[in-house]
């Protein structure tokens, strides 16, 4: 089990094992901080009541450090972090620990004494723990793979999972593609007493968004202080994420939240920083000239690799093993390229994830409202001819039409915008409902799934909803709650764990979290300008003209991938015979949506989720 997790962490492996064969504990390490033997795992307290197998990074350790030595005696083993954390839970407790922490983390702890096994996960959920029960044999580690390698290991597929992943194009936890099998939520400890015989781990919460956000629009003297305000915050973050043994870089887009990490980042460094950037040769995906003009202004030490079709394309058989469970973000491709290219230089890597969820970077912050102020009024009757209406023409069409305004509207793919907008927005009544269409990919998984299962989770449970005045900053939260960490962060977990990089992300540092969630709007989203307040940030750093332009992506043509150069690949895996046989898929209907997208009409990212599923079920 632990060596199928060796690109997690090639630099060494240990076991501990309870005498009594109760529980085993393994892990693979990626050394970071404490080269040296202090830091191998798993470790056992100085007082020898817990063992701790831990995956992560803890950033404040050091000032926990020092507030232990105020009202301990303890003589420290070494420098590493995880040393930190054993012995707080020891000194503070499990619960009282985990309030203190900074960083990111899924850990589990063996408390001998009272023969409890607790698992955890960080409050934004940037790294990752499955587990559950299979047979008589309860199972957990940071990637299926792990468990999949045990012999008790049913590979059953959660058709639950299955339904939730043709929505989202990600399963979203506690779910997982297997039965039996979950997700720890983040910010949630899993905990089992052995003593009380086998059963289900009893689950509880450490920390919430709703406790950090007092939604109270807490009144700044002037846009100036909020500015500064945050800039402090961001800093302190970027300064406590690059304490490192190793070489450490940036992953620089050329977007605004990579580019204000790496200032920063370069603003405190006595050298030129390492950045990492992939080039793409069709310009409508390639942000790669963007970022070498502002590697060049702030004199970084820049790497970037252009790469091909093709090298992109022959990533494709192998996601599956890298995911280990169905996941059709496309955007996957070139997050694995830029870390497999920074691997070649850096162990650690700093990126702008999270900014986007908690700065209000997404056009549906922008244009939900506006759209449902304007039209949410109508009947439904007038909704769905409406939807009639923006769906008659071929979004290929549209695109060719509206090119030459594109550009300059800065939209790029229009006819497929509108397509979406008209198929979500006929049958909905509250701008929640359409914040939950903007956020799932197939209006239809009855018809997709030969058997569709709708369980419930947050997205579909509207009652459990963040409780936000304003339906923005609600929206806003439950990308945080749950796009954040299933999609975002596991591609960039996964990714950067395939090629034993660790991943950092500043944005993600709680104290920045919580004054995000108190923030007024207006310094979110402002005259139709998203992350406001962070663009006020980086013209402090960058001049203006480098950094404005319109938000590109992350994404690839996989429209026309599908018709052309993955077209025989997609054939193979959509074959009507192949598909009756497996008995997960309307066979009939996915053949029709294939043949019309061939055709020229744009079902891309809706197939693309029927294709990773396919990939890896065949890999299964």
């Amino acid at each position: 089990m632990t060596s199928s997790l060796e690109h997690r962490g090639p630099d060494a492996t240990g076991y501990w094992m309870d005498p009594n064969g109760m529980i085993a504990l393994g892990h693979r390490r990626l050394s970071i901080l404490d080269l040296s033997d202090a830091g191998s795992q798993p470790m056992v307290s100085i007082c020898g009541r817990y063992v701790l197998t831990f995956n992560g990074e803890i950033y404040n350790h050091l000032s926990l450090r020092k507030d232990l030595e105020k009202n301990t005696s303890i003589q420290w083993k070494g420098t590493s972090d995880t040393e930190t954390l054993i012995e707080a839970i020891s000194h503070l407790g499990l619960i009282n620990t985990l309030k203190k922490l900074k960083g990111m983390f899924a850990f589990a702890l063996w408390d001998k004494k009272l023969e409890i096994l607790s698992l955890a996960r960080d409050p934004m959920g940037e790294k990752h723990l499955y587990y559950g029960w299979q047979g008589n044999t309860f199972l957990f580690g940071s990637e299926l793979k792990a468990l999949k390698e045990h012999p008790d290991f049913q590979k059953k597929v959660s058709e639950n999972s299955l339904s939730l992943f043709l929505l989202h194009n990600y399963i979203p936890a506690p779910y997982s593609i297997f039965e039996g099998i979950k997700k720890l939520l983040p910010a949630q400890v899993a905990s089992m007493n052995l003593k009380k015989g086998f059963a289900e781990p009893e689950l509880i919460s450490y920390w919430s968004i709703s406790e950090i956000s007092s939604e109270k629009n807490i009144k700044f003297s002037d846009e100036n202080t909020a500015i500064d305000g945050l800039e402090k915050i961001l800093s302190h973050s970027v300064q406590s994420q690059m304490l490192s043994d190793v070489p450490i870089g940036s992953l620089l887009s050329g977007g605004i939240d990579s580019t204000l990490i790496t200032a920063i980042m370069q603003n405190n460094s006595t050298r030129p920083v390492k950045t990492f950037t992939i080039g793409f040769d069709d310009k409508n995906f390639n942000e790669a000239r963007h970022a070498a003009s502002i590697a060049d202004y702030l004199k970084t030490d820049h790497h970037e690799l252009y790469v091909s079709s093709s090298d992109s394309l022959s990533l494709v058989p192998n996601l599956a093993r890298y995911w280990d469970e169905p996941f059709a973000d496309s955007s996957q491709i070139p997050t694995y390229l830029v870390m497999q290219l920074a691997s070649n230089e850096i162990k650690v890597a700093l990126s702008g994830d999270g900014a986007d969820e908690l700065f209000g970077g997404y056009n549906r912050y922008k244009y939900a409202p506006k759209i449902w102020n304007q039209l949410g009024w109508l009947p439904l009757s007038f909704k769905k001819i409406l939807k009639t209406i923006s769906t008659s023409i071929p979004a290929s069409t549209i695109d060719s039409a509206s090119k030459p305004f594109s550009k300059i509207l800065g939209i790029s793919q229009l006819g497929q915008k509108i397509h979406k907008l008209g198929n979500r927005f006929s049958n909905l009544n509250s701008i929640d409902s359409f914040y939950y269409s903007l956020v799932t990919e197939w209006p239809d998984v009855n018809q997709v799934l030969r058997e569709p299962q709708y369980p419930s989770y947050l997205l579909n449970d509207f009652k459990r909803w963040p409780q936000f005045q304003n339906p923005v900053s609600r929206m806003m939260a439950l990308d945080t709650l749950t796009y954040l960490p299933d999609d975002i962060l596991t591609k960039v977990d996964r990714a950067s764990m395939a090629v034993s990089i660790e991943s950092r992300a500043p944005f993600l540092d709680l104290d920045v979290v919580e004054y995000a969630f108190n923030l007024p709007l207006k310094y979110k989203v402002n005259n139709n300008q998203s992350k406001w307040i962070l663009r006020q940030i980086l013209n402090r750093h960058i001049p203006e003209h480098l950094i404005n332009r319109p938000k590109m992506g992350f994404g690839l043509p996989i429209d026309e991938w599908l018709r052309s150069p993955l077209r025989e690949w997609a054939d193979e895996l959509l074959n009507k015979d192949k598909l009756l046989q497996q008995g997960f898929f309307n066979a009939e209907y996915v053949q029709n949506i294939w043949v019309k997208h061939c055709k020229g009409e744009q079902f891309g990212s809706r197939l693309w989720g029927i294709l990773m599923f396919q990939n890896w079920l065949e890999q299964q």
